[in-house]
């Protein structure tokens, strides 16, 4: 059963082609950096093979997906019920055929790990952003489910389109694009007031900055500092919700981050009008891989 058969929004345009395929040729080339003894195996015949999907969830990363495979000189021809976006019920019992790939026998294992490793990931992030985001608004919160900073070095552009995927937020994409300042940053600077009027000097008007908080007075002085979010880190529930009531009716137009350790399941203990992103890093940090695999036709060949 597909769900959200045609997503609205096809966030594949987001993706600079060239920078894409430069990230997939450093993958191929990780993967198989000198000698292929598999491909000596199978030869260069031209075959087929079919992308089967084994486990329940959302697609997504096929940019990525048909990346690799251009780059072997294969052909990617996808189901239509295979969209992006799509959450699909399959499972061992009820695999689904989404794709087939067509090219020599020895490109398409060349790159079939590179792809189903990828496809599988970013898969995983859209699920659980899908399965967070729905929660929220189950629970009548219509703000920002974002995820945070906490992922794979080298996967990053993935696994942040995965959260767009799923219908989460991605936050900040890295370190230049939103100023976040931290305990670190804070305690180096001497008082989250001289952080932030620095930080500022350097960001104009152009980026945002958010400061990380630990209390009610922290967050006070960052807003009166000029900060555009404050994020209350590893605060309760109950004392997070009265502190964000207490920003907002003070500073109305500042934005309010809850974060630390909020799950799924906890994220009715912070949800509140008065908060307008959660974020969780776990999106990108623990979420659970879907399975996929690519198996060639054997009656295939010419």
């Amino acid at each position: 059963m597909a769900v959200n058969a045609h997503p609205e929004t096809d966030y594949s345009s987001l993706l600079p082609q060239a920078q894409i395929d430069a990230v997939v040729e450093q993958w191929l080339h990780d993967d198989m950096p000198s000698f292929d003894v598999g491909g000596l195996v199978v030869g260069d015949i031209e075959r087929q093979s079919v992308l089967w999907m084994k486990s329940p969830g959302v697609v997504a990363g096929k940019p990525f997906f048909d990346s690799v495979f251009r780059s072997l000189d294969c052909t990617v021809e996808w189901s239509s019920f295979a969209d992006e976006g799509t959450y699909l019920e399959a499972s061992s019992k009820n695999k689904m055929a989404l794709a087939v790939v067509r090219g020599p026998a020895n490109k398409i294992l060349q790159g079939e790990r590179t792809a189903l490793c990828t496809l599988s990931r970013c898969s995983g992030v859209a699920t659980a952003s899908r399965v967070a985001v729905a929660t929220a608004r189950s629970l009548g919160w219509n703000g920002w489910v974002a995820g945070t900073r906490k992922t794979t070095p080298g996967f990053r552009i993935v696994e942040k389109y995965g959260l767009l995927v799923g219908g989460a937020a991605t936050h900040r994409l890295d370190l230049s694009q939103m100023v976040m300042l931290k305990d670190n940053h804070i305690w180096s600077a001497g008082s989250i007031t001289s952080a932030v009027k620095l930080a500022r000097k350097a960001a104009g008007f152009s980026q945002k900055i958010e400061v990380e908080c630990q209390s009610l007075d922290e967050a006070v002085e960052a807003a009166e500092a000029g900060a555009d979010i404050v994020m209350l880190d590893n605060l309760s529930g109950p004392i997070l919700k009265e502190n964000a009531a207490t920003l907002k009716e003070r500073f109305p137009h500042l934005l309010i981050e809850a974060s630390g350790g909020i799950t799924v399941d906890s994220m009715n203990e912070y949800l509140s009008e008065h908060v307008d992103i959660i974020s969780q890093g776990k999106l990108t940090q623990g979420y659970a891989c879907l399975d996929y695999s690519l198996k060639i036709d054997v009656s295939s060949a010419p």
